[in-house]
Order: structure tokens, then sequence, then C-alpha cells
């Protein structure tokens, strides 16, 4: 029987510790750029989620070899072969773009579904593409399917991004470490899962300059050889946890959570009233007993406020004494959570397809409700730890793209949190 829904008793203030799962955002790309390699690669602190589930069945399909144990996955990609991907794992992770760089750069060759995942706007890959074409690469649509081809390896190119983007990043930098000659890449994303591909590279062999600025500079080398990759913490996962202190009250300690990577999440927690401690081995955050609005807060690229967690901030606004108003700048489709807000009480109302206004403190009345999406179902959630009377989240399949055990992490909180599983 699988988990189809999460159930939530609301009105306990958390209080205790938690440990911060792996990056799903750092461990999916690295998993793909090990098909740059020849040899085995070992990745700890992978997060046990679906996605990375998803991303072994692929690598799986290809002809790697993994191997599972306590500590993380061995990755063998000695014997990778040119197939066409599972289409199951490709259209319900949005993450298998970065396979086209990849593949691309092993095998020359690339046949694929349109890649899936959550409904939070259109998020074509045009800018994958471009950079790609840059280097070499010639694609073909046909319907659903892309196919893509480069003759000889890729080359290397001047690419120009005109907007950031997370995605086209790791893919020019994975199609790029193996081609001949130099590449330069502007605007690029300077995320901490964008460093953490780089580290992982560069400790493979590839020659890669700028980690962590907007313009990175790759030599392009002949071979990769695998290495160990520890995966740092999901930085979205504590915010989330830290957000439900917020929203249900009380104080925690989010073990490993990566501080140096949370600063303008830290920051709107502070001025929305919290006490928070921050150390190299974790977050102390602490709930005031009278939440202040965030006022106006807009979502950015790194190193503004995460996309991936307005809708939690947006639900912790709930409890605030004040009028907050949450600006939306990455998706233009992100704001699936207010209809059930409304419905269970919340004062939240939608200005247009980038803003909402939140006025508070409102008062939740437990209900019945869907997940659209990761982080909207897992902000669903954290309005449940607020609400008088019971809960149910049903889509749970989305929300475990990207948190382990959501109801396990905040019943060691104190929370009254059930996975509720299918008959």
């Amino acid at each position: 029987m699988q988990i189809d829904s999460i159930r939530v008793d609301g009105g306990v203030c958390l209080q205790g510790k938690v440990k911060i799962q792996g990056s799903k955002n750092a461990c999916l790309p690295v998993m793909a750029a090990t098909l740059l390699t020849k040899g085995e690669s070992q990745i700890t602190n992978c997060p046990k989620i679906s996605d990375v589930f998803r991303m072994k069945q692929l690598l799986g399909s290809m002809g790697c070899i993994i191997r599972e144990s306590s500590k993380g996955i061995t990755i063998d990609t000695s014997r990778v072969q040119r197939k066409k991907m599972p289409s199951e794992a490709v259209q319900s992770m949005r993450s298998s773009i970065c396979m086209l760089g990849a593949l691309l750069g092993r095998t020359g060759e690339v046949y694929m579904e349109y890649p899936g995942g959550c409904v939070i706007g259109a998020r074509p890959i045009d800018m994958h593409l471009m950079a790609l074409e840059k280097m070499g690469a010639v694609f073909r649509m046909e319907e659903e399917m892309i196919y893509g081809s480069v003759e000889n390896g890729f080359h290397g190119a001047d690419i120009e991004f005109s907007k950031v983007s997370v995605g086209a990043t790791e893919n020019a930098l994975l199609a790029a470490v193996l081609a001949k000659g130099h590449t330069r890449i502007s605007g690029a994303a300077k995320e901490p899962e964008v460093q953490a591909l780089c580290r992982y590279l560069v400790n493979c062999g590839a020659q890669i300059s700028g980690i962590g600025s907007e313009r990175l500079e790759i030599e392009g080398v002949e071979t990769l050889h695998g290495c160990k990759m520890w995966i740092p913490a999901d930085r979205i996962v504590a915010g989330t946890y830290l957000f439900a202190v917020l929203a249900a009250g009380g104080s925690a300690w989010l073990e490993e959570a990566p501080c140096d990577q949370m600063e303008a999440v830290i920051e709107v927690a502070r001025r929305m009233g919290a006490v928070c401690q921050t150390g190299e081995d974790g977050l102390y955050v602490q709930a005031p007993e009278r939440l202040q609005p965030v006022r106006r807060l807009k979502t950015g690229v790194y190193p503004d406020f995460p996309t991936d967690l307005q809708s939690a901030v947006l639900v912790a606004a709930l409890r605030a004494e004040g009028v907050s108003e949450i600006e939306e700048t990455i998706f233009e489709n992100r704001f699936h959570i207010v209809e059930p807000l409304r419905d269970m009480g919340a004062n939240v109302k939608v200005l247009d397809e980038r803003r909402v206004k939140v006025w508070g403190p409102s008062v939740l009345t437990g209900k019945s409700v869907e997940a659209w999406e990761l982080r909207g179902g897992a902000a669903m959630v954290l309005a449940g730890l607020m609400a008088d009377g019971v809960s149910t989240i049903n889509g749970y399949r989305y929300i475990m793209r990207g948190y382990e055990n959501i109801a396990k992490d905040l019943t060691e909180l104190g929370a009254r949190v059930f996975s509720v599983r299918e008959a």
C-alpha cells in the first residue's frame, strides 16, 4: 500500500529537533553528471525521495549499475548505452531535463519525452536548447518527444543567458566540461545547487572557474573520472520547517540546516519577530508570541528569497498581526494554495498572477484539501498545523518528491501528523 494523504491534528506548538535531509536540487544534477564519467561515483547523504528514486530508474535504464548502502549510493557508469528513457520517470520529474547535456556529452544522442514535474508555470526549455545548440547540438521536436544529437562531440562556445535559469546553467555545464575548447557562460545561476554540481565535476577532473559567480569559464577536458560526493543539506526543507515553527508557534533546532545558504530566509523570519541563532551545525528558531507581517516580500534568484519557500511563508503570514503582500517573480502560476486556504478560513486574496495579499491573523479550520504541487503541498501541511481540528492533505505523491518523510519530521517536533495509506 502507498501513502495517499497526510492527516494533521492542529493546534500544537512545535518543540524539539530534527535533522535536515540532503538536498534534492543538488543530488539530482550530480546523479545526471555521473553519466559523463567512466567509472564509479559514491554519493552520500542522498535524500530518500521519489525524485531520486526516479533518477535511479533513468540511470539504470541506460546501463548504469547502482548499489545502495545506508550512507548513500554508488553509481557505476562504465556500461552506459543509448536508450530511450522510461516515459513515466521523465514525465513525472522536471529534473530529467538535466539529462540532455549529460547524455549528449556521453553518447552524442538523446531521445526523451518532454519533462514533467509540478504545475507552477510554463517552465519552457528554450534556454536549455539554445545553450546546447551553441555548442553543436541539433534538436528535433516530434509531438511530445525531444530528439537531440551532436556529431563528433560538443565544442566550446560563448553562452549568454538573458535571464537566470538553474537548469539551463546546469545543462550548459554538463555539455561544456567534455567539449573541445573553451566555454564561457554569462548570466549563470549562482544557486548553491549549481555550485555543488561544479564541485562534483571539478573533483572528477573538470576545469571550471568562477564558481559561485554569474560568469563561469570552462576549459574542456578529454575524460572525467568518478569521485566521492557528499550532498549538502536541503535549504528548502530547512526553510519549510523554519516557517512551520512560525506558523504553529514554539521553537526547534534544525540540525545541519545550511545557514550560509539561508541568509534571505533567516532575515525574513527575523523581520517577522523570530529568534534565529545560526551555527555551523544547524539553526535554532523560536517563534514570537505575536508574529509580525512580512509587509512586502519579493521572491528572486539566489541569494534572494527563494520561490520554493513562497508558499510556506505565505502560510506563516496568516498568523501574523497585520497585512503582508508577497510578489512571485520566478513563476507565473504559483498560488494554487490560496483557494484551499480560503476554504480553511484564511483571509487571503490573489491580486494578480504575480501577487497575493494576506490579512492576519486568520483562524483556520481543518479541512480535506488537495496538494497540486510539491512546495504548495508541504505548505498545506503547515496550514494544518495552524488549524483547529483535523486537516487531510491529499496528493502526497507531490510532497514525497522533495521531502523524505514530512510526517515523521514534524512528529519529531511534537506535531500530530500521520501518514494515511491507500486501502
